[in-house]
Parts: structure tokens; C-alpha cells; sequence
């Protein structure tokens, strides 16, 4: 009888930035697992992203089952940088004056 192998291998990779993508495509590990927690199938993520495989999706899933504690904390510091990003890109920006200047431009249309 064949002995079976219990080692098995999860498709991610992680980039130079820190970033967690599935391996061979552009998707990240924090898309991939929004989409499961927001109650997505693996069928219905495949829909989403069909450079996937069932089989990758099923593989991160299980990943993130087994280690959900790690994946979290990672999906939060990630949280936390983007909102950090996002902070420090707004700042250099003058949004008050842009939305102002869509709002004139938007209630001369209607008047138009």
C-alpha cells in the first residue's frame, strides 16, 4: 500500500515589500481572505479571480483556518499602514479646496 504524504505546501509568496500575494498572481493574501470572511465561497472567489485555482483558493483557506491568529495580526498591521499611507498622502493634498471646486462646478451643471 502507498503511504500518503502529509506535508503540504501553501501557495503564497511574500514580496520584498512585506506584501502576501498567491503565488503566480497579483492577488493578496488580504483580498483572498476579506472575501472569506465576508462569506464568499472558494467558487465565488474563483468567480472574482479566475487566475486562480480551486485548488489555490482551497489551499489559502486552509492556510488561514490553520494559522488565523498570525493572518489577522499580518491583515491588521496591514490595515494600519494603509490607513497611515492614506493619512500621509491626504496631507500633502488640498482636498477641501478640490471638493469645493466640485461643488461649484457640479451646482453650475445643474443650473446649465
Amino acid at each position: 500500500m502507498k503511504q500518503l504524504a502529509f506535508i503540504q505546501t501553501v501557495p503564497l509568496i511574500r514580496e520584498d515589500d512585506g506584501t502576501v500575494h498567491v503565488t503566480d498572481s497579483r492577488v493578496t493574501l488580504d483580498t483572498l481572505v476579506g472575501a472569506f470572511q465576508k462569506g464568499a465561497t472558494a467558487e465565488q472567489i474563483q468567480d472574482s479571480f479566475p487566475s486562480l485555482s480551486l485548488q489555490q483558493i482551497y489551499a489559502v483557506i486552509a492556510y488561514y483556518l490553520e494559522h488565523q491568529a498570525e493572518v489577522d495580526s499580518y491583515l491588521k498591521s496591514r490595515h494600519v499602514e494603509a490607513e497611515r499611507t492614506r493619512k500621509e498622502i491626504e496631507s500633502h493634498q488640498d482636498t477641501e479646496g478640490f471638493r469645493r471646486r466640485i461643488r461649484t462646478r457640479r451646482a453650475q451643471l445643474i443650473k446649465a
